[in-house]
């Protein structure tokens, strides 16, 4: 799939879904779907920046990458 058939995937998924939500709805989805939207763009950075700390669940940073 390309770029313009995303989009148009998804410009059809909004018309969908104004089709039979309120005003309110709508702007209560917008805000919903822009905060998913920005919290999976922060794990996917940090999942490319930062690397496991051995023995631990979590990620470092820079500086403890450097132990």
């Amino acid at each position: 799939m390309n770029g313009c058939e995303l989009s148009a995937y998804i410009t059809a998924a909004a018309n969908a879904l104004a089709a039979n939500a309120t005003t309110e709805q709508l702007e209560l989805m917008a805000v919903v779907f822009t905060q998913l939207g920005d919290t999976l763009a922060t794990i996917a950075v940090s999942r490319s920046v930062c690397k496991p700390v051995s023995g631990c669940g979590r990620l470092g940073g820079p500086a403890e990458q450097a132990e």
